[in-house]
Protein backbone atom coordinates (compact mmCIF):
# COMPACT_ATOMS: atom_id res chain seq x y z
CA UNK A 1 0.00 0.00 0.00
CA UNK A 2 1.28 3.43 -0.68
CA UNK A 3 1.13 6.18 1.97
CA UNK A 4 -2.05 8.12 0.01
CA UNK A 5 -4.32 4.79 0.58
CA UNK A 6 -2.97 4.47 4.18
CA UNK A 7 -3.89 8.06 4.97
CA UNK A 8 -6.91 7.69 2.92
CA UNK A 9 -7.95 5.08 5.16
CA UNK A 10 -6.99 6.40 8.30
CA UNK A 11 -9.43 9.20 7.36
CA UNK A 12 -12.17 6.53 7.66
CA UNK A 13 -11.74 7.01 11.63
CA UNK A 14 -13.95 9.92 12.57
CA UNK A 15 -12.31 11.91 15.43
CA UNK A 16 -12.53 15.07 17.63
CA UNK A 17 -10.53 17.76 17.35
CA UNK A 18 -8.28 19.11 20.21
CA UNK A 19 -5.84 21.49 20.88
CA UNK A 20 -2.50 20.70 22.52
CA UNK A 21 -1.01 24.00 24.21
CA UNK A 22 2.08 24.02 26.32
CA UNK A 23 3.94 26.47 27.85
CA UNK A 24 7.62 27.69 27.80
CA UNK A 25 8.75 30.97 29.79
CA UNK A 26 6.05 33.36 29.35
CA UNK A 27 5.23 31.91 25.86
CA UNK A 28 2.09 30.05 25.05
CA UNK A 29 2.33 27.51 22.10
CA UNK A 30 -0.45 25.81 20.49
CA UNK A 31 -1.16 22.63 17.70
CA UNK A 32 -4.70 20.94 16.57
CA UNK A 33 -4.30 17.27 16.72
CA UNK A 34 -6.72 14.48 16.27
CA UNK A 35 -4.40 11.78 17.54
CA UNK A 36 -5.39 11.66 20.90
CA UNK A 37 -6.90 9.05 23.41
CA UNK A 38 -7.29 7.64 26.85
CA UNK A 39 -4.58 5.25 27.75
CA UNK A 40 -5.59 4.04 31.16
CA UNK A 41 -8.22 5.29 34.55
CA UNK A 42 -6.04 3.77 37.47
CA UNK A 43 -3.98 6.11 37.12
CA UNK A 44 -5.22 8.55 34.77
CA UNK A 45 -3.18 8.47 31.63
CA UNK A 46 -3.57 10.10 28.08
CA UNK A 47 -1.84 9.58 24.71
CA UNK A 48 -1.31 12.64 22.39
CA UNK A 49 1.34 12.13 18.99
CA UNK A 50 3.12 14.79 17.68
CA UNK A 51 5.09 14.85 14.11
CA UNK A 52 8.88 14.95 14.84
CA UNK A 53 9.39 17.51 12.67
CA UNK A 54 6.58 19.91 14.73
CA UNK A 55 7.69 22.15 16.66
CA UNK A 56 5.32 21.06 19.56
CA UNK A 57 7.71 18.36 19.54
CA UNK A 58 10.95 20.60 20.87
CA UNK A 59 8.08 22.26 23.26
CA UNK A 60 6.67 19.20 24.81
CA UNK A 61 10.25 17.37 25.40
CA UNK A 62 11.59 20.97 27.20
CA UNK A 63 8.42 21.85 29.32
CA UNK A 64 7.19 17.96 30.01
CA UNK A 65 3.60 19.28 30.53
CA UNK A 66 0.70 19.68 28.02
CA UNK A 67 -3.12 20.89 28.17
CA UNK A 68 -5.94 19.09 25.82
CA UNK A 69 -8.82 21.54 24.96
CA UNK A 70 -11.52 19.38 23.22
CA UNK A 71 -13.27 21.52 20.89
CA UNK A 72 -17.15 22.37 20.51
CA UNK A 73 -18.77 22.15 17.14
CA UNK A 74 -18.45 26.05 16.93
CA UNK A 75 -14.67 26.26 16.96
CA UNK A 76 -13.69 24.77 13.74
CA UNK A 77 -11.70 28.74 13.57
CA UNK A 78 -9.43 27.80 16.66
CA UNK A 79 -8.30 24.29 15.04
CA UNK A 80 -7.67 25.91 11.53
CA UNK A 81 -5.68 28.55 13.24
CA UNK A 82 -3.68 26.02 15.34
CA UNK A 83 -3.29 23.95 12.31
CA UNK A 84 -1.22 26.96 10.80
CA UNK A 85 -3.96 27.13 8.05
CA UNK A 86 -5.08 30.66 8.75
CA UNK A 87 -1.70 32.77 8.70
CA UNK A 88 -1.80 36.07 10.30
CA UNK A 89 -0.95 36.06 14.09
CA UNK A 90 -4.12 36.34 16.43
CA UNK A 91 -3.56 36.97 19.79
CA UNK A 92 -5.33 34.46 22.02
CA UNK A 93 -7.00 34.56 24.82
CA UNK A 94 -6.82 31.78 26.80
CA UNK A 95 -8.33 30.61 29.28
CA UNK A 96 -5.65 29.58 31.91
CA UNK A 97 -6.82 26.60 33.77
CA UNK A 98 -4.00 25.12 36.74
CA UNK A 99 -1.68 27.75 34.95
CA UNK A 100 -2.06 26.35 31.34
CA UNK A 101 -3.08 27.76 28.28
CA UNK A 102 -6.39 26.30 27.06
CA UNK A 103 -8.95 27.12 24.60
CA UNK A 104 -12.16 29.24 26.19
CA UNK A 105 -15.71 27.22 25.48
CA UNK A 106 -13.96 24.06 24.63
CA UNK A 107 -16.39 21.19 25.94
CA UNK A 108 -13.43 19.59 27.92
CA UNK A 109 -9.98 20.20 28.94
CA UNK A 110 -7.32 18.52 30.86
CA UNK A 111 -3.78 19.16 32.27
CA UNK A 112 -0.75 16.64 32.11
CA UNK A 113 2.31 16.15 33.03
CA UNK A 114 4.45 14.08 30.78
CA UNK A 115 4.75 10.60 32.03
CA UNK A 116 6.63 8.56 28.97
CA UNK A 117 7.85 9.73 25.33
CA UNK A 118 8.07 7.02 23.02
CA UNK A 119 9.45 7.58 19.36
CA UNK A 120 7.45 5.16 17.07
CA UNK A 121 8.01 5.70 13.25
CA UNK A 122 8.05 9.67 12.08
CA UNK A 123 6.25 11.17 15.95
CA UNK A 124 6.57 10.81 19.33
CA UNK A 125 3.80 9.77 21.52
CA UNK A 126 3.78 11.57 24.81
CA UNK A 127 1.86 9.70 27.31
CA UNK A 128 0.68 12.26 30.08
CA UNK A 129 -0.47 12.11 33.33
CA UNK A 130 -3.91 13.55 34.16
CA UNK A 131 -3.25 16.40 36.72
CA UNK A 132 -6.61 18.17 36.72
CA UNK A 133 -9.71 18.76 33.87
CA UNK A 134 -12.96 20.66 33.55
CA UNK A 135 -16.18 19.84 31.56
CA UNK A 136 -18.64 22.17 29.83
CA UNK A 137 -22.01 20.88 27.89
CA UNK A 138 -21.65 21.27 24.22
CA UNK A 139 -21.45 19.63 21.00
CA UNK A 140 -17.96 18.34 19.68
CA UNK A 141 -16.31 19.44 16.39
CA UNK A 142 -14.88 15.88 14.75
CA UNK A 143 -13.08 15.31 11.35
CA UNK A 144 -13.48 12.57 9.26
CA UNK A 145 -12.45 12.07 5.54
CA UNK A 146 -10.60 15.39 5.61
CA UNK A 147 -13.10 17.77 6.29
CA UNK A 148 -14.64 19.05 9.70
CA UNK A 149 -17.94 17.51 10.56
CA UNK A 150 -20.40 17.77 13.82
CA UNK A 151 -22.67 14.94 15.06
CA UNK A 152 -25.82 14.47 14.22
CA UNK A 153 -28.26 13.52 17.07
CA UNK A 154 -29.23 9.80 16.40
CA UNK A 155 -32.68 8.43 16.10
CA UNK A 156 -34.07 5.54 17.70
CA UNK A 157 -37.19 3.54 16.10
Amino acid sequence: MNDHTFRTAMGKFATGVTVITTMIGEEAYGMTANAFMSVSLNPKLVLISIDENAHMNQYLQQSKKFAVSMLNADQQHMSAYFAGQIKEKQNIDFHWFQDMPTIKDAIAAITCEVDHAVVAGDHTLYIGRVTDLYLRDGEPLTFFEGKYRTIAPSVVK
